[in-house]
């Protein structure tokens, strides 16, 4: 049987196209598995030179977080701007993964971080429409990075599919890598994810779970009150 490693090995790096015979591949259960085995891997390569890189040129985070209608956000920003955004988790677990994924001092500072904090509160409070803040993707794969971006030109108050972006990045038959893409966006509400559904017009997933979704769709009015 033909590997497609050294193929999938290029589509993850961003220097190939997917073919045909690669994509009707990872349309199967063994082809999913072994994407994620890949992702899981570079995902890992990616924090370990991430961590080397900050070892090198250490840069603090700072971190705060807001009350909101969908519960307590966290927010964390670096030199290089923001680089997180969660919500559903305890400020203890918030900012010991943060100095775990990002090998650097943690330290929280509502003046390090009031320009987005401000933000996001017009954000709930229907004041603002977009975001105009400088974002961090350094610690995401190139493929990751190109899906977030897209995803960022999604306006308030629309939705598209996750076929929708996989054309928009080049990548007509990678919904489903799109999919897992945005599983792991490290800033949502500012990279709008939940703005994304499945192509039948069901919601899809969320990290957030589908009840924040909802909340998040009916607050920019693309969902009905009643949906």
């Amino acid at each position: 049987m033909k590997s497609h490693d050294d193929e999938l090995i290029a589509m993850l790096i961003d220097d190939a196209k997917p073919s045909v015979a690669l994509q009707r591949w990872l349309d199967s259960d063994r082809g999913r598995r072994k994407l994620a085995e890949y992702q899981r891997v570079l995902s890992g390569l990616q924090r370990l030179y991430s961590n080397v890189a900050g070892a090198m040129a250490p840069r603090a985070a700072y971190y705060d977080s807001i009350t909101t209608p969908i519960g307590r956000v966290f927010v964390a920003t670096i030199e290089g701007g923001l680089v997180r955004v969660s919500f559903r988790r305890s400020e203890s677990a918030f900012a010991s993964d943060l100095r775990q994924e990002l090998g650097t001092e943690v330290m929280k500072s509502a003046s390090k971080t009031k320009a987005v904090v401000h933000q996001i509160r017009d954000y709930f409070a229907g004041r603002r429409t977009a975001f105009d803040v400088q974002t961090d993707l350094s610690h995401v794969t190139p493929f990751q990075r190109r899906v977030l971006l897209a995803t960022a030109q999604i306006p308030r108050g629309r939705v598209v599919s996750y076929g929708d972006i996989a054309k928009r990045i080049g990548r007509p038959r990678g919904s489903r890598a799109v999919g897992q893409a945005l599983g792991h966006n490290p800033i949502p509400i500012v990279i709008p994810c939940h703005r994304i559904i499945a192509t039948d017009g069901k919601l899809g997933g969320y990290t957030g779970g589908l009840t924040i979704k909802r909340k998040l769709l009916r607050l920019e009015g693309a969902l009905a009150a009643n949906a």
